[in-house]
């Protein structure tokens, strides 16, 4: 039953991450004026503001101008609760669901600004870094000095390949990986970066293939960084420990 709830409660935060990817790019307040559609601005009933479902029973589609409804909205909702869920059946510790379902928070809100605006808002790394400090600091890494390292080693990886790719990696990416590396420690955070770009570099060629980019195109790096970060930091020993027996046996 718990896992209903914190599914439910996920799918309701996720709906406010959306919004707030969608508004701190623009400075608009969080809260007002409530939601409206983007191109007739009709403002939403309570049973179009419901998460997941009122795309379902809309047909992804405004009740009056009939135009879509990007998908982002019920992904980020979806995604939401099913990470919720899955941070709470990976770790046992109380501490370490919270700052899973921290980081979780964090990635939909810049996984919106950047899709959308191409952006990684100062203000919302800023938001969360001190719950990430003092989060590590009641629920230590092993070894104590992981984040510190951690932090450096996330800082320094992104800002050497967007020296040698002269920009390929934006500067919110930058900072995105160095408050990464304090929560997920050196280890993590460096297996993190490894997934984030190989999955990066997928998407660029499926992209490329599909004739939606072109190469000098920019393509949102956070889904990757999303999906790689979250693999290393729910999966990340194991994947560890699997590639020293398949490379060492």
């Amino acid at each position: 039953m718990f896992m209903i709830y914190l599914f439910i409660a996920g799918a309701v935060l996720g709906s406010f991450f959306h919004i707030a990817g969608r508004r701190i790019p623009k400075k608009i307040s969080l809260f007002t004026p409530r939601s409206s559609c983007p191109i007739c601005l009709r403002k939403l009933t309570f049973l179009e503001r419901i998460p997941i479902l009122s795309y379902l029973f809309c047909r992804g589609k405004c009740k009056q101008c009939k135009s879509a409804v990007s998908l982002v909205h019920p992904a980020i909702e979806l995604g939401t609760a099913m990470l919720f869920v899955q941070a709470y059946i990976c770790f046992d510790q109380e501490g370490e669901r919270f700052i899973a379902l921290l980081l979780i928070s964090l990635f939909m809100i810049v996984f919106v600004t950047d899709v959308m605006y191409m952006v990684i808002p100062n203000i919302v790394l800023c938001f969360f870094l001190p719950f990430f400090i003092f989060g590590r600091m009641f629920v230590p890494l092993d070894p104590w000095h992981s984040s510190l390292t951690g932090a450096v080693c996330g800082c320094l990886l992104p800002l050497f390949t967007a020296l040698f790719t002269k920009g390929g990696i934006g500067g919110g990416d930058i900072k995105l990986f160095t408050v990464l590396g304090l929560v997920l420690g050196y280890r993590l955070v460096l297996l993190a970066f490894f997934l984030s770009a190989t999955i990066g570099t997928i998407f660029a060629l499926i992209a490329m293939f599909a004739g939606q980019l072109n190469r000098k195109e920019p393509l949102p790096f956070v889904p990757a960084i999303s999906i790689g970060s979250l693999l290393s930091y729910f999966y990340g020993e194991h994947l560890i420990n699997f590639y020293r027996q398949f490379a060492f046996g």
